[in-house]
Formats: C-alpha cells, structure tokens, sequence
C-alpha cells in the first residue's frame, strides 16, 4: 500500500480540526519529513489516514469523525505535555 500523510490543524478557537495537507508516495513522505523537521507529532492510523485523504484540503473533519481524530490530538497533547515537562516549561 503507498504511504498516506494527513496534517490536521485544530484551534480551540475555529473549534473544528482541519485539514491542511495531504498526499500520497512521495508527497506523503515531504509531509511527513517537514513535520519531523518541525517537531510536530506523527501519528499513525493507515484506516484514518486513508478516510482524511478522501476529503478536500482545507475542509473540516466531519461529525462522523470527531472521536477518531480526537484521539490523534489528545495524543499530540500529551506527546506536548512530555516534551515541555523535560524541558521544565510546564
């Protein structure tokens, strides 16, 4: 299967995620290099990963969605939690 690269936004204050970005082969993996660079979480669900793709960039997650992504984004928040604990920034 070819690689598949999703970026979601979510501010509290547009309070739905967004899509910003997404690709397949070789863009996927300079989605996935520049947020690596950026220090931005990554993280993997190949089943999610393929129903994101299917929606327009720019668009918003739909309702139907919302548990699935939360998941991704209550673990970037705790991977953020971590990362600036080490850091002594709480």
């Amino acid at each position: 299967m070819e690689e598949i690269a999703v970026a979601l936004h979510y501010a509290v204050e547009e309070q739905i995620p967004r899509i910003i970005a997404k690709g397949k082969g070789k863009l996927a993996k300079s989605i996935l290099d520049k947020a690596k660079e950026c220090n931005i979480p990554i993280y993997e669900d190949k089943d999610l990963a393929v129903v994101l793709a299917s929606l327009e960039a720019g668009s918003c997650i739909p309702e139907n969605l919302y548990n699935a992504v939360a998941v991704v984004l209550a673990y970037c928040y705790q991977i953020n939690s971590d990362f600036r604990h080490k850091l002594n920034l709480k």
